[in-house]
């Protein structure tokens, strides 16, 4: 992964204002130095954006939730380390046995993310499926249509194969006591982020700027403690 500079922070902060969420994570990954970003395993995908959390803002994360039953506020601190799954199999295609169907698939691509977009909302995980079906065999002889019986499943077999796809967080809410998991999304959580410190940014160029008449570049030059220091002098 590349090192991205705080003008190429900028940059990409400027091209996702006006993105969605898979358009903001194919412009992330390609920052980041992935050239055919849409052909990434959504697994790899999430593991390179988790990388690219870590060179932008480091490996601390710290975030809050609240808990579905009394809406307490928790807070969390964990490290983009604890939330990177296992490799699931190197192979981009896997075959199980569901039943008495021998079943073989890829794994999920952002490219499909992308395509399911023109799908029925009711439709998009039949099509995700159906997308990623290598063969579906039934006593040595090919099935057509997928059988409707083996989507639950399948769905769940193709979380394992790309275990990276999904990260979940165990809950425990400290009040009330009650239990849970929930999805951690690494795209909103970095664009957050990446909005908060813009924001921080362009006000301290304004006003080196106003101070000391430098341009937005030079003051991006400056590593952040010059630059506090400098602020911290134009304040006086």
């Amino acid at each position: 992964m590349r090192t991205l500079s705080q003008a190429d922070m900028l940059s990409l902060w400027e091209h996702g204002l006006s993105q969605d969420s898979l358009q903001r994570t194919v412009t992330m990954l390609r920052l980041a130095g992935s050239e055919q970003p849409e052909q990434l395993a959504v697994g790899e995908s999430e593991r390179h954006l988790l990388e690219l959390r870590h060179a932008l803002f480091g490996p601390e994360i710290s975030a809050v939730a609240h808990c579905p039953e009394c809406n307490a506020a928790l807070e969390l601190n964990f490290t983009v380390a604890d939330v990177m799954a296992e490799p699931g199999p190197s192979s981009e295609q896997v075959a199980f046995r569901i039943g008495e169907y021998e079943v073989s698939v890829r794994v999920l691509k952002l490219q499909d993310l992308k395509d399911a977009r023109d799908a029925k909302p009711g439709d998009i995980q039949r099509f995700l499926l159906e997308r990623c079906v290598v063969g579906v065999n039934r006593g040595g002889r090919e099935v057509g249509a997928l059988p409707e019986e083996l989507v639950p499943a399948l769905s769940q077999r193709m979380s394992e194969a790309d275990p990276q796809a999904e990260t979940r967080l165990t809950l425990h809410c400290a009040e009330c006591r009650h239990l849970w998991s929930d999805d951690f999304e690494i795209e909103p959580f970095i664009w957050a982020e990446l909005q908060a410190w813009a924001s921080r940014t362009f006000v301290e160029v304004h006003q080196l700027a106003v101070a000391y008449g430098w341009s937005e570049q030079q003051v991006l030059s400056l590593s952040p403690i010059r630059r506090n220091i400098y602020l911290n002098l134009a304040t006086e």
